[in-house]
């Protein structure tokens, strides 16, 4: 069964809690039981992570190389815009990463608009709420069949 990794960034344990205008009011419980029932429907096996400290992620990336993970898909929340460290990890991955927002960076504030993950990332979707994730699985998957 192919496997995707489905990484949490800084904060977004607290999403239901953080401005609703820009994440609505679900939570990441209530997120992740959204990505649980798509990967069922998809035939797919998805592990969620979260993390509040920059070098559990990056560790959990690197093992991510050493495992059976067919691809990843990452909300890095605000360490999109100036971590270098996961960035870095992200580089040594040899299969699809797919960054997402559940708001538009790019309708943001300033330093909202610029990912340094990017650049890792075979694409981004941002702005769609909750759908960002399941887009994000989507586009994960999609990338994992058409690599068969």
């Amino acid at each position: 069964m192919k496997r995707i990794l489905l990484l949490h960034g800084v904060n977004l344990n607290m999403f239901g809690k953080r401005d609703s205008s820009q994440y609505g009011a679900i939570t990441l419980e209530e997120i992740n039981a959204k990505i649980g029932e798509l990967a069922a429907e998809l035939g797919c096996e998805v592990e969620c992570f979260q993390s509040n400290h920059e070098g559990e992620m990056v560790e959990r990336i690197q093992g991510a190389h050493e495992e059976d993970v067919d691809a990843v898909v990452i909300n890095p929340g605000a360490w999109t815009h100036y971590s270098y460290a996961i960035r870095d990890a992200l580089e040594i991955l040899k299969v699809p990463v797919i960054e997402i927002h559940m708001s538009n960076i790019h309708a943001r504030e300033e330093f909202r608009q610029f990912s340094v993950i990017a650049s890792m990332s075979k694409g981004q979707i941002t702005g769609f709420g909750v759908e960002s994730y399941l887009l994000g699985l989507r586009a994960a998957w999609a990338l994992i069949k058409d690599s068969q």
